[in-house]
């Protein structure tokens, strides 16, 4: 696998001390709790790791939900961590992201609670010949369009399929097709988040999107909806009336958002700055 020469060298892939140390306590709790899957979980930190490796091994375990502790074995893991890190050596941009954006919207390898499986990989070695020599913005409307020609929309009530099942099926409702797009652009280290609002203000529906981070900035796609530029989609008129919009973030996320929510495995984002006008209402609440 690709890796930088600064992961080679031994450099920290989680550079803030204390974050890291934050990471380091939540892992050894997450791994208290797994202590009988031992051997098959942990095994792989007996591998010659990079630096690097071995901090985002660690990340993925300290933020990852029960089920998923269950679920894999270490060496999945692994696989992810060494795929995103060769991502992240082989695109031009994979040197401008922030750590923290890379931590939480390009390393996880889950999305929402669609199935896992190896997306990462497969996505990777299909779409890195079609966006290479792009700059970042290009890149992720070339992934986007890449998707509407794997999936299409079909409303489903079953439980979010992971994204190599989207493709076999090739369709998908709006959180499996932006569930699908998002690993899509993370498994060529473009960050991704899901968005998703409850309910429209003008019909008793929700929806789903995507939101990219590109050179510093994040925008919004429709997921498998290719416009010709970011910051466009049909949805974006009734999105300016929505009352919520947010995004669930793998792990302690510290960035500038106002959170809604927040525990030890993953926060919750408020975003609905990103589309419309807000100021705050304070609320005194009186006793009855």
């Amino acid at each position: 696998l690709l890796t930088s020469c600064g992961t080679r060298n031994g450099k920290h892939l989680i550079t803030d001390n204390a974050y890291r140390k934050l990471v380091h306590l939540q892992f050894l709790k997450q791994r208290e709790l797994a202590h009988g899957r031992d051997s098959v979980l942990f095994v792989v930190f007996n591998d010659e790791l990079t630096k690097a490796e071995t901090e985002g091994l660690e990340f993925l375990y300290a933020f990852m939900p029960l089920s998923d502790l269950a679920m894999n074995d270490g060496s999945y893991y692994l696989s992810q961590v060494k795929s995103s890190l060769e991502a992240k050596s082989f695109f031009s941009w994979g040197k401008d992201i922030p750590d923290d954006v890379f931590l939480h919207f390009v390393l996880p390898y889950r999305v929402n609670n669609e199935y896992t499986d190896t997306a990462r990989q497969a996505f990777f070695a299909e779409l890195k010949d079609r966006i290479k020599g792009m700059g970042m913005a290009e890149a992720a409307l070339e992934v986007n369009h890449w998707c509407h020609e794997k999936v299409n929309y079909k409303s489903t009530d079953e439980r979010t399929s992971g994204p190599l099942t989207s493709v076999r099926t090739a369709f998908g409702r709006c959180g499996e097709e932006s569930t699908f797009t998002a690993a899509a652009l993370r498994s060529v280290c473009i960050p991704a988040r899901q968005v998703y609002t409850p309910r429209w203000a003008h019909t008793d529906d929700n929806h789903a999107w995507v939101e990219v981070w590109v050179d510093g900035k994040w925008q919004f796609m429709g997921a498998c909806e290719p416009e010709p530029a970011l910051d466009m989609g049909w949805f974006a008129e009734p999105v300016k009336r929505a009352m919520m919009t947010h995004t669930f973030v793998y792990g302690q996320y510290k960035g500038n958002e106002e959170i809604l929510e927040k525990n030890d495995l993953f926060t919750r984002l408020n975003l609905l700055k990103n589309y419309t006008d807000t100021k705050v209402l304070p609320v005194k609440v009186l006793g009855t």
